[in-house]
């Protein structure tokens, strides 16, 4: 898959516009409830609410704690599926009339649905809509220079702050659904125990890599709040967005933090071309040094259906599991639960 270069200044500030314009007409900021959503819910409640629920999600990572925290009472429609990268997801007509005639809608925001912002306006005038990182604090987030004063939206690669999103959903469903609120408050602790759990895994299998190769090279800039999480150096040849495009100076510049630091690893992304990768590896290789792939890392999308690392759970499992190793560390090879399938790069 190769992309072109088009998320420029201009269409930043685009993007910007239409945000603001989302979030005055949802009335939320980070950490507030939003008045439509109450609205609608309120209305709701008076009524007899008819099960399941129709919830639509966008990415994977959202529709899977939407899935264990709703169980039965709802029936989750997720809009990017496996290997989709939602960063140029162009959303289809059905798309649209999923979100137009859903109960509820969970998204990630912080532009990472940029070419949905438009449905998601028109949809929060009449159904609860929620942003599920908007009540993360702003001294958490991320805002690197690259991408225009915009706060990085990849918030799903650290456990700890993921869990607001799996308490974000458990609310909501409960605002929307009190009958429910039994099933949600016990599927989301459940949850949020596996969520810890995973996140102790982490700090014991990351922390035996070796300090100096704590170096986490990437096709594109998906993991900075798991650098800030665990203590890696992140570095991603593309920005945060895919639709930005690496130069050669980008490449030429990786290549001697490589060889400089003797980096022996570096990483493809399941939704992203392998290309930038493969033009490291042979620039260090003209230069004397060997750099490995070290894997493949799930970073916008899980991994298929129905398999371990289709889950939010397997997905962080398998990266964990598959920087330790390749980085110089030590994890067990199917990893945290013993069910990583692995994949090859």
């Amino acid at each position: 898959m190769q992309y072109t270069s088009n998320f420029s200044i201009l269409a930043s500030i685009r993007f910007g516009l239409i945000l603001s314009s989302l979030i005055l007409l949802l009335g939320c900021n980070s950490g507030d409830s939003t008045p439509s959503t109450t609205t609608n819910s309120d209305a709701h409640n008076n009524d007899e609410i008819q099960l399941p629920i129709e919830v639509v999600t966008t990415t994977g990572m959202i529709t899977d704690l939407t899935k264990q925290i709703a169980g039965e009472r709802a029936e989750i429609n997720g809009l990017i599926q496996s290997g989709i990268d939602p960063h140029l997801y162009q959303p289809t007509r059905n798309d649209i009339q999923s979100i137009m005639s859903a109960d509820l809608v969970f998204y990630n925001g912080l532009l990472l649905e940029g070419k949905m912002t438009d449905a998601l306006i028109r949809v929060a005038k009449t159904t609860p809509v929620h942003a599920v990182t908007e009540e993360l604090e702003e001294s958490y987030l991320l805002s690197p220079d690259e991408f225009a004063g915009h706060h990085d939206p990849h918030v799903w690669m650290d456990p700890v702050a993921w869990k607001s999103a799996a308490s974000k959903i458990r609310d909501a469903l409960i605002e929307y659904d009190p009958a429910g609120s039994d099933l949600y408050q016990s599927n989301a602790m459940t949850l949020i125990a596996e969520i810890d759990s995973l996140y102790e895994y982490a700090l014991e299998s990351l922390g035996t890599v070796p300090q100096s190769q704590r170096v986490l090279v990437t096709a594109h800039d998906a993991f900075n709040y798991f650098g800030q999480r665990f203590g890696f150096e992140v570095v991603g040849i593309q920005g945060i967005s895919t639709e930005s495009e690496a130069g050669v100076r980008d490449i030429e510049r990786i290549v001697d933090l490589l060889v400089n630091r003797k980096i022996s690893a570096v990483f493809v992304e399941t939704t992203v071309s392998q290309r930038n990768i493969q033009a490291l590896i042979a620039g260090a290789a003209d230069r004397g040094h060997q750099v490995k792939i070290g894997g493949s890392l799930f970073s916008d999308a899980m991994g298929n259906e129905g398999t371990y690392e289709g889950t939010y759970i397997g997905m962080i499992d398998h990266n964990i599991t598959t920087i330790t190793k390749a980085l110089g560390g030590s994890a067990p090879t199917l990893g945290m639960n013993g069910k990583l399938n692995g994949i090859e790069p």
